[in-house]
Order: structure tokens, then C-alpha cells, then sequence
């Protein structure tokens, strides 16, 4: 999970194969329109489903509406360069407040809020980490364990990592959104809005 370009310079998460071609086809109209790709994933084989995770350029988390948003446009773009053979779904959903880190500027956006993440690659014999994220350094995501020593993490052997719901994450999500969240107010976990139209892809004839 490195961090990842696109001929534009924007940073995405690391993919390869059929998900890196629809980043790279995805990400700019994205980004035109004021979203960031977080993660994608393709599921399936009969009928494939690209998942798509986004949020805001400012990191803030996005609504219903702009999931229908993304659907539109990611949709029309699939459609005309028809990465996928036969019929495809498409699912968009926000990150999340607990949501996944997938590039370098996730490490640092995210400071001082906890994680957890596993290598690929064990470090010192460890696979798994939790601990507060302490942004990157050289490549890696460096991560503040409970005893007070710091581990840094290659992003490259990240197999995945994710915050760690705490008030203070939720207290932070509805700052940077600008809105103080009802959800929160009746002690409940504001929910993720998420958009699968159940509508199938282009399909060739």
C-alpha cells in the first residue's frame, strides 16, 4: 500500500492490474470535481463489483448525494473506456471516520488519532501495530506504540491500516466537516453513507 501516482501528480492508494487502470482513468474527474480516491477494489467474477471509498479533497466525509455524484460520473467514464468485459456493479461509499489509511497524506492528515496496521513484511518479528499515528517519515508511516517507542512502518509492505474510532476522531471528522453531527449528540456512531444503485455496468452485445 504505497503511495501511488497518476500522470497528474495526484496521490492515490497503491493498485495494480485492472484496479490501477480504472484509478488512473477515475482519479483526475475526481479530483476535478473536488473528491479524492481513498480505495478500490474490484469483487467478483460473473458479475464484478467496483468498490469505491471517497471523502472530500479537505478529508471531510461525503454524502449521499455526492456518492450519487460519483456514481454518475465514474459510471459514464466506465462505460466509454469499458475496462470490464460483460456486465459490472458499482458500489460508492465514504471512508468513514474510522476509515482506512492508504497514502502518505492519510499519515499525516491524521496525526495524533490512533491506529492500527498490518505489514505484509514482518518488522522485528511483529506483523500488527496499534498505537498514534505520528505521521511519515522517509517512506514510512510512523506509528507511536503504547510503551512510548515508536515504530516506522514501510507504506510499500502496509497490507492495511485503519483509525481507530475515538470521541476524539468523531469530535475532529465533524470540525473539518463544519457541522456538529446529530448522531453524535445521541451517542450513536454517525453513520457512513454509501450508494450500490444496483444498477449492472455496460455490457457488450
Amino acid at each position: 500500500m504505497s503511495q501511488q501516482n497518476t500522470s497528474s501528480g495526484l496521490e492515490l492508494p497503491h493498485l495494480t492490474g485492472l484496479e490501477a487502470r480504472i484509478a488512473e482513468r477515475i482519479v483526475p474527474t475526481l479530483a476535478d470535481l473536488g473528491y479524492e480516491l481513498v480505495r478500490l477494489s474490484v469483487l467478483g467474477r460473473d458479475t464484478p463489483t467496483i468498490q469505491i471509498m471517497a471523502d472530500r479533497a479537505n478529508g471531510s466525509l461525503i454524502s449521499v448525494e455526492d456518492c450519487e455524484q460519483i456514481s454518475h460520473a465514474v459510471g459514464a467514464i466506465l462505460d466509454v473506456d469499458d475496462p470490464i468485459p460483460g456486465a459490472w456493479m458499482l458500489e460508492v461509499s465514504s471512508a468513514g471516520i474510522d476509515r482506512p489509511l492508504t497514502r502518505a497524506k492519510d499519515w499525516e492528515r491524521f496525526a495524533g488519532h490512533l491506529a492500527k496496521a498490518e505489514l505484509d513484511v514482518p518488522l522485528n518479528g511483529r506483523r500488527r501495530f496499534s498505537g498514534t499515528v505520528m505521521g511519515t517519515r522517509d517512506g514510512k508511516g510512523v506509528i507511536r506504540l503504547d510503551d512510548g517507542t515508536e515504530a516506522e512502518l514501510p507504506l510499500a509492505e502496509v497490507r492495511k491500516a485503519r483509525l481507530i474510532l475515538t470521541d476524539a476522531l468523531i469530535e475532529a471528522s465533524a470540525a473539518l466537516s463544519g457541522i456538529t453531527s446529530e448522531a453524535e449528540s445521541d451517542g450513536e456512531t454517525p453513520r457512513v453513507p454509501k450508494l450500490n444503485p444496483k444498477k449492472p455496468g455496460k455490457k457488450k452485445q
